[in-house]
């Protein structure tokens, strides 16, 4: 519901800044116009070292993929055109630049793809950090990619296929726990399909330990809700409005100290065994706080383009109750970052 616009200005910011040595970008659904493209060829020309990691096997935009890293190369740039075996699907952006007091980085992390077409129907969710523990992961998982690391464990991010599934797993075993103890104990899943069957077996022992479990899923989602003394506790819904919904939030209420991460992975085998996949925590109060309440708990109360999930695998239309108002969430949140811009 912000502009696209603002990962162009932060890319052009960095092309223009000459105290800017370094950019590295993963493009996985690049589009056939791309103004990244361009400011990453300024970029180069400019002297700054860049690195592109450009995915050829995105379904769909092989042509583009192939026609856009030829250019890059044309221009000097340092193209890395996957993994073998391995989908490069993370969405990052790393800046490094010399200051004052030394070399400082800056990094964008993304739910959805450097593309600006889709970023006009898609709702996704991008986050800007300057957090030293991120970043020294990031820059790992960049290593990897170019072939200069081979890390197989990170501090603050999940990252697929080395240790994803293993984390997740463990943050739901975490809220088991928080459960069992008696303490405050909640999962929030969104997410574009749930199909793996580890994590559906593992969700399941949530929900028979007590755990309330909220999840929106865009598309497919093998697990079925409310099967008595099985997951009676999970609730699933999809959101089917004027956007498409493609970002991923994972929130964990963690016993009263939440955590919440954002990302490209969904909860399917591919995801957490066959791509790069990243997912980033969340780390400020308050922009937890805004992902809980400005942007899940709006989704979960949509009474007009909500489809809830039976038992029986059929959705069935939300209804506003007798007398109340539906609430579409898209159009509150359009209305909602309107305002916050006015003001």
């Amino acid at each position: 519901f912000d502009s696209f616009t603002s990962i162009e200005t932060f890319l052009r910011a960095a092309v223009e800044d000459p105290h800017v040595v370094t950019i590295k970008i993963t493009l996985y659904r690049i589009g056939a116009n791309s103004p990244l493209v361009d400011l990453l060829i300024q970029a180069a020309e400019l002297g700054k070292q860049v690195a592109v990691v450009v995915e050829l096997k995105a379904r769909f935009d092989e042509r583009n993929n192939i026609a856009w890293a030829t250019r890059l190369e044309e221009a000097g740039i340092h193209v890395v055109y996957g993994l073998m075996n391995l989908k490069v699907h993370c969405k990052l952006c790393l800046v490094v630049r010399k200051e004052s007091d030394g070399i400082h980085r800056y990094a964008h992390v993304a739910t959805g793809n450097y593309n600006r077409v889709t970023s006009q129907v898609y709702t996704d969710l991008g986050l800007f950090t300057a957090d030293e523990g991120v970043l020294d992961d990031i820059t790992e998982v960049f290593n990897s990619l170019t072939g200069y690391s081979n890390r197989r464990s990170y501090n603050s991010l999940l990252v697929a296929p080395v240790g994803l599934r293993q984390g997740i797993r463990a943050l739901v075993e975490r809220e088991i726990e928080h459960a069992k103890a008696g303490r405050p104990a909640r999962i929030i899943i969104k997410n574009n399909a749930v199909a793996d069957h580890g994590m559906i077996k593992i969700l399941y022992r949530a929900s028979q330990a007590g755990v309330p479990i909220d999840m929106i899923v865009r598309g497919v989602c093998c697990l079925r809700p409310g099967i008595a003394g099985i997951s009676d506790r999970i609730q699933v819904r999809s959101i089917v409005g004027q956007f498409l919904e493609h970002s991923r939030i994972y929130y964990f209420e963690n016993g009263g100290n939440p955590e919440v991460y954002i990302g490209s992975a969904d909860l399917m085998e591919r995801n957490l065994d066959r791509r790069v996949e990243v997912l980033c925590p969340v780390t400020d109060p308050a922009m937890r706080q805004l992902l809980r309440d400005a942007v899940l708990e709006v989704l979960l109360s949509d009474t007009d383009r909500a489809w809830a999930l039976q038992t029986d695998g059929i959705s069935v239309r939300a209804a506003a109750p007798q007398g109340v108002p539906p609430l579409n969430s898209q159009r509150f949140l359009l209305e909602w970052y309107a305002a916050q811009h006015e003001s």
